[in-house]
């Protein structure tokens, strides 16, 4: 076996290194799951008069309902005016009534990410002078309570429905045909059909409360219903369903023609001619390379319903993405479901259908294979979701991958120790006992059998078979081999529903690359309202795009007002590590009044540290702040937010 594996796998592993690296070579900054990347009034400024709109910036294009984007003015009333509209690329905006009053104002927004995941929050601004504000809960219920605990749970019973049922059914193809015919296997895969379009239903009857009011009684509310139905996740349920009604044709074959013909392979060398059986093995033969054919397009199918509406849809190399998480989701399946497959038929195979030490290996090859694929497509997902090593600590997604990982290293030893007690199950002496006593039959005197009538014989015929089952069944249980590899699948299977419900946790957790991101670009235009200095801190990450090329840039304005002010300038690392960069520049400049660029020379203070004063702000407004790094010869890029000065 070494001799045939170890070539495949040198293959396997330059072919995933080239791919790697042509992947690293043509990767740009993007991100997955939206997040608030920019406002206007941004966070915590306070403007001399009133706006006439909102607009929000997100990191992806996002789906936008009537109630959206809401304004609440201090006493809570909201003060905006028409629908939210695109006004440009990723930016959001809804304008507001005239004559606000001075006060606090809040910002409340609850939108659809492109990857399907609902995305809420709110900030305040100020306009003339900050005020209390009676606002203390937004309203934003999209993707909590009752119905996102709900939903949760859906996917969770559907990506296990998906395993069940794709795993199973690669089990019995795969690694035991006859077990086609064997009843605790087909109420397992029929099972797992069943889970996955009942838990589809459902999740296509919560999506539109989940996305919008999160309460349990829009559940059947056919409007958001019809909503839900336009929208690409409610495309992807309903193509789960078309194709859930071609796999249950699929199981209706496997289980009835096919199991029949696996039956009627043990008689037919007996019962009819050589040419006859030939046709029948041909028949076979067929059927299940139709089977395994249309079940594979099928299972594919499956499988891009996730890929086509979720993480993989979005952000980076989505034309990538999607076939990779497909790939994935399939390896899963038959890890995962075919495991659950072999504990079945390790406990409820019956003894006259044995389970053979040459399925237990087959499926050994194909965990295997499995293996090697989650391998290469989870090293591909988690360098696209998380975008640098720091994430794996600083945020949720990392965090959580961390725990998969382990999970994974543990069913892995584990898989290690099943095949060890598979290989004690080959050695010679050890294999499965067969009946050793054929004459039982002869155990009841002929001459009795003869004089007795033909139900008589009958009954006697079922006694001895069960007789001899039950023989059988003991033995084999009584094997410590055997013994020994049930126990490790069954912990196998344990450790791999905890690890299910992890993998459903991060499909619904905003990536660690998208969250760092997010976190840069959601601080504070300002400082507190109650901080008397006015100081001003804008922080810009940035990514030149070449080694070394992804970093923060952060810079105070003191006092932020008419007039000299001093600047400090900061560029970090994304571990947070003071880095020195060859080159540093900033401008400012007021559109509104075509004032600008203003050029700004900081100098070179200590690492990672430029300052600058006398930096003359000559007047008031809605001022754009650009920082143009360079980390070498070649790489550089601008980066600019906009804030209130003066």
């Amino acid at each position: 076996m070494t001799r045939t594996i170890t070539p495949r796998l040198r293959t396997l592993v330059l072919l995933l290194l080239a791919v790697t690296g042509a992947l690293f070579a043509g990767a740009a900054p993007a991100s997955a799951h939206a997040a608030l990347t920019g406002s206007d009034p941004a966070q915590g400024v306070v403007v001399d008069r009133a706006p006439t709109q909102i607009s929000l910036t997100f990191s992806e294009q996002v789906a936008l309902g009537d109630g959206s984007l809401r304004v609440l003015d201090p006493k809570g009333k909201p003060v905006q005016s028409g629908k939210p509209a695109n006004v440009s690329g990723t930016t959001y905006a809804v304008r507001l009534r005239a004559g606000l009053a001075d006060g606090t104002y809040t910002v409340a927004y609850q939108v659809v990410s492109a990857d399907s995941h609902p995305v809420a929050g709110a900030y305040t601004f100020s306009i003339g002078a900050p005020s209390r504000t009676v606002v203390s809960d937004t309203g934003a219920g999209a993707g909590g309570g009752a119905v996102g605990g709900l939903y949760s749970f859906g996917r969770y019973l559907s990506y296990a429905g998906f395993i069940v049922l794709v795993g199973g059914a690669a089990f019995v193809l795969a690694c035991w045909r006859q077990g086609a015919g064997v009843r605790a296997l087909q109420r397992l895969v029929v099972g797992g059909w069943l889970t996955l379009t009942a838990a589809t239903l459902g999740l296509l009857l919560l999506r539109g409360s989940y996305t919008s009011s999160g309460e349990l009684g829009d559940v059947f509310d056919l409007d958001l219903l019809g909503q839900v139905l336009q929208t690409k996740t409610g495309a992807a349920l309903v193509s789960r369903l078309l194709l859930l009604a071609a796999a249950a044709l699929f199981v209706a074959v496997l289980f009835g023609a096919y199991a029949r013909r696996e039956d009627e392979e043990g008689t037919e060398g007996t019962e009819g001619t050589e040419g006859t059986a030939e046709e029948a093995a041909a028949e076979r033969r067929d059927l299940g390379f139709g089977l395994a054919i249309g079940g594979i397009v099928v299972a594919a199918g499956l499988a891009a319903s996730w890929a086509m509406a979720e993480h993989a849809s979005t952000g980076l190399q989505p034309g990538i993405a999607m076939p990779v998480d497909i790939v994935h989701l399939l390896a899963v399946a038959c890890w995962f479901g075919g495991l659950t497959a072999l504990l079945v038929a390790l406990y409820r195979a019956p003894a006259d259908t044995p389970l053979g030490t040459g399925a237990v290996g087959r499926f050994s090859r194909l965990a295997f294979g499995s293996v090697l694929a989650l391998v290469a497509t989870g090293v591909y997902q988690s360098w696209r979701q998380l975008g640098s090593w720091s994430a794996f600590t600083d945020t949720r997604y990392g965090q959580l991958l961390l725990v998969k990982l382990g999970l994974v290293a543990v069913m892995v030893g584990l898989a290690w120790i099943s095949r060890r007690w598979t290989g004690r199950l080959a050695e010679p002496g050890a294999t499965e006992p067969e009946p050793e006593e054929v004459a039982v039959a002869a155990a009841v005197p002929t001459g009795v059998a003869t004089a007795e009538s033909g139900e008589r014989a009958a009954q006697l015929a079922r006694q001895r078979d069960a007789i001899d089952t039950a023989r059988r069944k003991r033995l084999r249980d009584a094997d410590p081999n055997r013994s020994g590899l049930r126990r490790s699948v069954l912990t196998e299977a344990a450790v791999a529903v905890v690890l299910l419900a992890v993998t459903t946790a991060l499909t619904q957790t905003e990536p660690g690359r998208t969250e760092q991101e997010a976190r840069a670009a959601s601080a504070p235009a300002t400082g507190s309202p109650a901080d008397s200095s006015g100081a001003l801190t804008l922080d810009m990450p940035f990514d030149t795009g070449g080694e070394n090329g992804k970093g923060l840039v952060r810079i105070d304005l003191d006092p932020a007002r008419v007039g000299a002010n001093e600047m400090h300038l900061y560029v970090q690392r994304p571990d947070g590590r003071p880095y020195d960069i060859p080159e540093v520049k900033v401008a400012l400049t007021l559109k509104a009044k075509k004032i600008g660029p203003l050029p700004v020379a900081p100098e070179h203070i200590t690492t990672g540290h430029w300052a600058s004063s006398g930096v003359q702000v000559p007047m008031a407004g809605d001022w754009e702040v650009a920082v143009t790094v360079r980390t070498s010869d070649i790489d550089q890029v601008t980066v600019s937010k906009n804030a209130q000065i003066g």
